[in-house]
């Protein structure tokens, strides 16, 4: 499996939305007090700010998701479709409370972007973006990977860091 590293997102960014927009939900894997991981299904949205990739994933706050999420905000992302194409995005997660975050998001959400990934979290918040019972989680990558199927073949980022 041969694995080509880029240095700017842009040289992927077209295959991670098609992969996306065609496979929708990701896996979120995050870790508890002891070091144990956790599984849950959702649906983030994503977006290019500044040529990164930036993540949102409108949710519950759940006690565990709170507690996982304070103790280590170390994430991962995971997409998967039959067909063996993959994205794996390993992320700094945490709690987005502003209110600009929070109606950006839903924004996001809304318009569908990526399109054909968003819906409308009216029906799940339907008090809106300023729902108490709406948040947040700002996702902030730091490695994408996308694997091809057809080869296995994969590509690789990751974020500079200083």
């Amino acid at each position: 499996m041969a694995t080509i590293r880029v240095s700017e997102f842009a040289e992927m960014e077209s295959t991670f939305f098609a992969y996306v927009r065609d496979i929708r939900y990701a896996t979120m894997i995050t870790v508890d007090r002891r070091g144990r991981p956790r599984a849950r299904v959702l649906l983030p949205v994503w977006e290019v700010v500044d040529g990164r990739p930036l993540g949102w994933l409108a949710s519950y706050r759940t006690p565990v998701k709170a507690a996982h999420l304070a103790g280590n905000p170390h994430t991962t992302y995971s997409y998967w479709s039959p067909r063996q194409n993959a994205v794996h995005v390993d992320a700094l997660s945490a709690w987005a409370d502003d209110t600009a975050a929070r109606h950006h998001a839903w924004d996001l959400y809304r318009r569908g972007g990526p399109p054909g990934v968003g819906y409308d979290p009216v029906h799940y918040w339907p008090g809106g973006p300023d729902s108490p019972e709406y948040h947040v989680i700002r996702i902030e990558p730091w490695r994408v990977q996308l694997v091809r199927g057809t080869d296995l073949s994969s590509t690789l980022w990751r974020r500079e860091t200083s």
